[in-house]
């Protein structure tokens, strides 16, 4: 079947205006809450947590919901809804009066965010097995991309107030469904859908496919402990630097942008090479290793410039997690991956619930505004540690599986 090439261009498009369009509000999002909490920053803190958690909660229950709408009524209407969606939301953003709107735009977003799985399934359709590896590192790239522009930008129209960037994500995600309209074709024929079951998106259904192998299990619990402590970046980025270095909009998009960059350089050009020299094994040690240490580092910086440095040792760091996926993956049999994968990804999202809750209560409870306790970076110390247990359960896996006996 012939690649039906605009429609390709037009996924490619769409996740990296999903990616911008995140990213443009990230540096403003905790500002503007602080603004509508009255100006304090322990309660915009608190409320940042309950925003993160919300909306990775909505992921976690919509992605397979929206996934499994997709192969009921083909990808192009479950793609085109939650475009327009994102955009009515990013207005509603915009213009909220309140803290109660803001939460309702969360709840949104995290559900118009969940087309990633129907997106997913789109290049599935539309490549042939040969060249669906590149079809999905085409979606790493939009990622990529999308978060070094999106902050950067985000960062500089925030300047010019809060509520610009939520406009301009509006606008370009609507020119986004606009485009779509006229152009994307659907994928998926009419003899390979199927009806939809509500047992088959149950969340929680997937999480029992990881006990089946100890290995896949453990290394599972290290791979969360991992995501839980680096949670705290999307969580804290902007109150800590805000409030320890007084970092503007500006400074803090500039930060997000050289953290995609430098993760797209290590992801990109670095991973494969250093795993191939030290072997996946090492390479997860090694990586968590680096992870802990920049996290201690984040905690203890006296200097703002001293987090720009950090930025480059916790970026190599990130060889752990291509790492520990590589060695998951030998451990399953070829037809059990995409369960596995699934279960991962489900994992993930909650330690997205779990992980705003946590570290927004632990920066809270260390501003010392209620006691003695003064300690911004107290929180990055405490993921500097849950990084550290990440690594020991790591090896203590490790030390008992040989990839020929899983």
């Amino acid at each position: 079947m012939p690649r039906p090439q605009p429609a390709v261009i037009f996924i490619f498009i769409t996740l990296f205006l999903d990616i911008f369009g995140i990213g443009l509000v990230v540096p403003v999002l905790p500002g503007l809450v602080e603004e509508l909490q009255g100006g304090s920053v322990e309660a915009a803190s608190h409320a940042v947590g309950w925003l993160g958690a919300l909306y990775a909660l909505m992921q976690f229950i919509f992605s397979p919901i929206l996934g499994s709408l997709s192969d009921r009524f083909g990808r192009r209407p479950v793609i085109l809804v939650s475009l327009l969606g994102s955009a009515l939301d990013y207005l509603l953003l915009a213009w909220a009066p309140s803290m109660v709107w803001l939460f309702v735009g969360r709840i949104i977003s995290g559900i118009t965010a969940a087309n990633f799985s129907a997106a997913s399934a789109y290049i599935a359709d539309v490549t042939s097995p040969e060249k669906r590896a590149a079809g999905f590192g085409m979606i790493g790239a939009a990622f990529g991309l999308g978060f070094i522009a999106g902050p950067a930008v985000g960062g500089l129209l925030g300047e010019f107030g809060l509520r610009l960037p939520f406009l301009v994500a509006a606008g370009v995600t609507a020119l986004n469904w606009i485009y779509g309209v006229f152009v994307l074709p659907e994928s998926l024929t009419p003899e390979n859908r199927r009806a939809f079951d509500w047992l088959s998106v149950n969340p929680f259904k997937s999480l029992a496919a990881l006990a089946r192998w100890p290995v896949v299990s453990g290394l599972a619990g290290a791979q969360f402990l991992m995501n839980l402590s680096h949670n705290i970046y999307p969580s804290l980025w902007v109150l800590y630097t805000g409030f320890r270095y007084g970092w503007s909009t500006r400074t803090v998009g500039l930060s997000l942008c050289v953290v995609g960059l430098t993760s797209a350089i290590v992801q990109g050009a670095l991973a494969g090479n250093i795993i191939r020299r030290m072997g996946e094994r090492k390479a997860v040690l090694f990586g968590l290793g680096l992870m802990s240490v920049a996290m201690v580092c984040y905690g203890l910086a006296t200097e703002g410039w001293m987090i720009f440095v950090t930025i480059i040792l916790g970026s190599i760091g990130g060889v752990a997690g291509p790492a520990e996926q590589s060695l998951i993956s030998q451990a399953v049999p070829a037809d059990e991956q995409g369960a596995v994968q699934g279960a991962l990804n489900s994992l993930a999202s909650v330690a997205g619930v779990i992980g705003p809750l946590v570290w927004t209560w632990i920066f809270a409870a260390s501003l010392g505004t209620h006691g003695s306790l003064h300690f911004p970076g107290l929180a990055f110390i405490i993921a500097g540690v849950l990084t550290l247990i990440s690594l020991a359960v790591a090896v203590r896996v490790l030390n008992r599986w040989s990839p020929n006996k899983a």
